[in-house]
């Protein structure tokens, strides 16, 4: 279990990958159904600590009920025990940049996603972040291309056990 003050937030499952998945809440909803296929198959490779963020009745507004103080300790208590980081920002969000930061700063591996049709360049506070390996799609099944390769490669050079087809064990 991993605690924040009097408060749980995850519980462990031994053998299965745990995934942190940032994309924009308060900044934006526009890519709400890309977070939902994106969270859909990261799951086949493990646990998405936070997949409330690909939750298509999740508005603006953010969760329901928890204060911003809940919602810090939780996110940061994800982001300390979670193996690693994927990220879509095609839709700015200052919350997902803090996210990352963190990420980076606790060396997590990284993964930000970028569509080229957003129309919107990547900060630079991104792309030049040596923590962070960034990549352009424009397409779900080029998405899932990329994802695959850094979860396998990470996986292996964090030495977490994989199955028969070399993909970290799921289920």
């Amino acid at each position: 279990m991993v605690r924040t003050g009097d408060r749980t937030f995850v519980s462990e499952r031994k053998g299965r990958m745990k995934i942190y998945f940032a994309g924009s809440i308060r900044g934006g909803r526009d890519d709400a159904a890309v977070y939902e296929a994106m969270i859909g198959w990261l799951r086949s490779f493990g646990e998405v600590l936070n997949q409330h963020v690909g939750d298509p009745a999740l508005s603006e507004a953010g969760d329901d009920g928890p204060t911003d103080q809940y919602i810090h300790d939780r996110d940061m208590a994800w982001l300390k025990v979670c193996d690693l980081v994927v990220a879509e920002v095609s839709v700015p969000s200052l919350g997902v940049g803090y996210e990352l930061g963190w990420a980076t700063a606790l060396s997590k591996p990284v993964l930000c996603l970028h569509r080229t049709i957003s129309g919107r360049p990547l900060s630079a506070m991104i792309a030049g972040s040596p923590g962070i390996q960034t990549a352009v799609y424009s397409s779900m099944d080029e998405a899932e291309m990329i994802m695959g390769k850094f979860i396998r490669e990470t996986a292996e050079r964090i030495g977490f056990p994989t199955g028969s087809s070399g993909s970290p064990r799921g289920g």
